[in-house]
C-alpha cells in the first residue's frame, strides 16, 4: 500500500491507495494549529493539533488502529504545490531533493513549508519508509519559452518571475486516465473553486492559463482572475500589499460578483448579480480557451474535471456554447484525483528502479 500525503495551509489530507491504484482508506486533519477534527473513513474525533507535525503523528496513529502501519506501508508519496525549474518531474525524497524543496518556498510560501514539513515529520517518524514527491507545477514544464516569459527585464526573470502553471496533477491524472484513448489536442478544464485550462498536445502542456501563481487567468470562487497590473498597483497604494492580497485571493471572483462562492448555490439562485456571475465565469474561460485552442493549431476533445467541471453540466453547457465557433469536439468529463495520480508517480518511480 501507498500512504499519499497533502499537507495545506491549516489542513492534512491523507490516502491509502493499493498498488491497483484502488483507495483503501481516506482521512484528513483539519484546522491545525487550532480545535480541529481529525476523520478517518467514517469516523470523526475532535483534535488540537498545533502544526503539522503533531497532525500526522495523530493521523498515524489512527491509521495504527485500522491495522495500517508504516511496516506495512511499501512507500509514502507527497503533493508539493511548487517544484520551480528545478523540479519538473516526480521524485524520490533525498536531501538533494529537500535542498530543491526549500529553494521553492519563495514561490509558494503558503504551501512549501507545509508541504515540506510532513515529509521531514514522516523522514523522522519512519526513517526507513521510501518517500516521494509529485510537483504541481511540473506537469507544465514541457511549456514552451514563449509561452512562459513575461516580458519583463532579464533581471526579474532571472529571479523567478515567468509562468510556471498549477493544477498540473490533475491534468496528468486526465492524461492517465484517457490512455491510449487521448486526444492530440485536448482542452482541458479543472473548474472549481480554483480553476484554469490546459492546452495539451500530444499528451503534454504547451499552455495554460494560471501563471505565476494561481491567481491568473480565470474566473474563480474567491480569486479575480486575470487583472491589470497597474490596477492591482493601485489598489496596493489604497489597501497595502497584504489587504491588496487577501481582496484578490480571498475575496474576489464569484464572491465578489454575487456574495457567494459556490456554483451550485448560484445555478439555483435567480437573481441578476447571481446570473451575471455565473456568465462572467463561463465568458472568461471561453475566452481564455479560445487563447489554449491557437496555441494548440485547433482542438479535437473538450475535457472538463474538478468540482464544478464534473458536477455542473449549465456550465459546461454554457461554455461548450461560446466555443461553437470552433466547431463540434468530443467533450469528456474526467473525475479528478490528484490522490491517484501522486500514487501513479511513485509506482512509476519505484517499477522503474
Amino acid at each position: 500500500m501507498i500512504l499519499v500525503l497533502n499537507a495545506g495551509s491549516s489542513s492534512l489530507k491523507v490516502e491509502v491507495l493499493d498498488r491497483q491504484l484502488t483507495s483503501v482508506l481516506s482521512g484528513s486533519v483539519t484546522e491545525i494549529g487550532a480545535d480541529g477534527t481529525l476523520r478517518l473513513g467514517d469516523e470523526r474525533s475532535p483534535i488540537s493539533a498545533t502544526h503539522h507535525a503533531a497532525a500526522l503523528g495523530a493521523m498515524l496513529a489512527a491509521l495504527e488502529g485500522k491495522g495500517i502501519r508504516p511496516d506495512n506501508l511499501e512507500a509514502a508519496a507527497h503533493r508539493v504545490v511548487h517544484g520551480g525549474t528545478i523540479l519538473t518531474r516526480p521524485a524520490k525524497v533525498t536531501p538533494q531533493v529537500i535542498t530543491a524543496i526549500e529553494a521553492c518556498i519563495p514561490l509558494a510560501p503558503l504551501h512549501n513549508p507545509n508541504n515540506l514539513a510532513a515529509i521531514l515529520a514522516l523522514q523522522e517518524t519512519a526513517p526507513d519508509l521510501p518517500q516521494y514527491c509529485s510537483f504541481g507545477t511540473a506537469f507544465h514544464a514541457t511549456n514552451p519559452d514563449v509561452a512562459t516569459r513575461y516580458a519583463i527585464a532579464q533581471t526579474q526573470h532571472d529571479a523567478g518571475i515567468r509562468r510556471y502553471g498549477f493544477h498540473g496533477l490533475s491534468y496528468a491524472n486526465m492524461v492517465a486516465e484517457f490512455g491510449d484513448t487521448l486526444p492530440s489536442r485536448l482542452l482541458a478544464l479543472h473548474l472549481g473553486n480554483g480553476a484554469s485550462l490546459c492546452a495539451i498536445k500530444d499528451g503534454k502542456s504547451i499552455a495554460t492559463s494560471m501563471g505565476y501563481s494561481p491567481l491568473s487567468g480565470l474566473t474563480m470562487g474567491t480569486r479575480s482572475g486575470d487583472i491589470d497590473g497597474a490596477a492591482v498597483l493601485r489598489m496596493s497604494t489604497a489597501l497595502g500589499e497584504d489587504e491588496t492580497d487577501r481582496m484578490l485571493n480571498k475575496n474576489s471572483g464569484l464572491k465578489a460578483l454575487a456574495g457567494d462562492s459556490n456554483m451550485k448555490t448560484l445555478l439555483d439562485r435567480d437573481d441578476s448579480a447571481a446570473k451575471f456571475a455565473v456568465e462572467h465565469f463561463c465568458y472568461w474561460a471561453a475566452r481564455h480557451a479560445g487563447s489554449a485552442i491557437v496555441a494548440m493549431g485547433g482542438v479535437d476533445a473538450v475535457a472538463f474535471t474538478g468540482g464544478i467541471g464534473e458536477n455542473a453540466a449549465p456550465v459546461r453547457d454554457r461554455i461548450m456554447a461560446h466555443l461553437a465557433c470552433f466547431g463540434s469536439p468530443d467533450v469528456h468529463v474526467i473525475a479528478a484525483d490528484e490522490e491517484k495520480q501522486i500514487a501513479r508517480d511513485a509506482l512509476s518511480i519505484m517499477e522503474a528502479a
